[in-house]
């Protein structure tokens, strides 16, 4: 599988250089915990140990994973030792970061099962081959598993209930007369353990994880006497508009077809164009100011919204298929026309068939509500005609054409036999 970054400099040699060493600290990064340390250090040219973790509570890794992705593939190049650590422990209990309920565990059989094809996909953004440098995979079941009730106590005490507690999402949850889990409380000394296991310089995460990187950082100083830096990376806002998440559906996966891709970036609100280009491309930091002066002169952002998308389908699947992605777009979305080849689906009773039921039955939604969803809010027509009540019948015929959303389309397969 291709890889979408560039070397800066040979993965061999973390020799000082200004250059890479501004943009490891500068692009894309919201915060470095302590700057001078990791700076001291890149600038004396150690090579330095770095991971970034992510927990398989589900099997897609989305286009706001790579935002960290990307700076581990930049110190990689720099040739520096980087890991791809999988919580396959972490993941069965979940991060309650940003939770405003516990979650539902996940037995390690689902855990793993989400977890198979994520090395494949992140192969999108790291050099896993590389002869020289190749990035490292470790699954954090591999000491957290055999940690015994003593040691996690040992552990347990280097924090107290008050340095916990004062998590803004636990205080939410206290104020609104909402349970909080016990092993909720010992996630971020899990997810700390990782950093003392791995004996790392350093790690990186999103914005959200900074309390649980700092609890790593306070147990490598405790335990091992080492000093680790944190680098927070922004979180990357999905297709809704929110913080792009598996739990809100609003994700644009690295694995996905090039004309879905294309379409879920064209989706994006136009103040997140140059966040994207920023955080999710390779264009030079030049070209992007050039661009961000291009929308504060008033230029449209559709143009440069489809340069973004032409850009992401490129960098995860090619050039011919971001251009075949955007004729798809502009066919189906901008004109409005059926696209040449679309799925069929059979029906095989039409008894008491509702627009909610027609829509599950077209894959057009994921559940019900969603349905009834897209049906209220106009997405879903027949043959041309919308149709905005969820409980009407669905008048369908052999050959209709269904269109959910702006780019999903189905053709009806009804058997000459079948009788209402």
């Amino acid at each position: 599988m291709k890889c979408i970054m560039k070397s800066e400099i040979a993965p061999t040699d973390p020799a000082p250089n200004n250059e890479v060493i501004a943009n490891l600290l500068t692009r894309g990064v919201s915060d470095i915990i302590p700057r001078e340390l990791v700076e001291r250090r890149l600038r004396r040219g150690d090579r330095l140990r770095i991971y970034f973790g992510v927990d398989p509570t589900s099997p897609v890794i989305h286009i706001g994973h790579t935002v960290c992705l990307r700076k581990l593939r930049a110190f990689q190049d720099a040739g520096h030792e980087v890991i791809l650590l999988i919580g396959d422990f972490t993941g069965r209990i979940g991060d309650p970061t940003d939770r405003s309920a516990t979650r539902v565990q996940l037995t390690h059989e689902q855990v793993l099962q989400n977890a198979r094809t994520y090395k494949e996909q992140a192969a999108k953004i790291l050099d896993f081959d590389s002869p020289t440098n190749p990035v490292v995979v470790r699954f954090n079941g591999e000491w957290l598993d055999k940690l015994t009730f003593r040691e996690v106590l040992e552990l347990a005490s280097v924090f107290t209930v008050q340095q916990m507690a004062e998590r803004d999402m636990y205080q939410r949850r206290l104020a609104e007369n909402k349970p909080i889990g016990l092993h909720e409380f010992l996630y971020p000394l899990m997810q700390g353990y990782d950093s003392v296991a791995l004996e790392t310089d350093g790690e990186i995460g999103g914005t959200d994880q900074t309390f649980n990187m700092l609890a790593g950082r306070t147990l490598l100083q405790v335990l091992k006497g080492k000093e680790k830096f944190v680098i927070t990376m922004p979180l990357l806002e999905g297709t809704d508009g929110r913080k792009m998440s598996k739990s809100f559906g609003n994700v644009i996966g690295v694995s996905d077809p090039p004309s879905d891709m294309y379409g879920r970036v064209m989706s994006l609100k136009d103040e997140l164009i140059i966040k994207y280009f920023e955080l999710c491309t390779n264009v030079p930091d030049a070209e992007i100011a050039a661009m961000r002066a291009q929308l504060e002169a008033g230029v449209n952002p559709m143009l440069l919204k489809k340069r973004l998308a032409r850009q992401i389908v490129t960098e995860f699947h090619s050039a011919e298929d971001a251009a075949a992605a955007e004729r798809d777009f502009e066919r189906v979305v901008q004109a409005r026309e059926v696209p040449e080849e679309i799925p069929e689906v059979r029906l095989d009773s039409l008894r008491d068939l509702t627009m909610v039921d027609l829509v599950l039955a077209c894959a057009l939604a994921p559940s019900r509500s969603a349905a009834r969803r897209l049906v209220e809010q106009g997405g879903v027509e027949i043959d041309g005609t919308r149709i905005t009540d969820p409980r009407a019948p669905a008048q369908v015929r052999n050959g209709s054409i269904v269109r959910g959303g702006k780019r999903k389309y189905v053709r009806i397969s009804i058997p000459a036999n079948l009788t209402v």
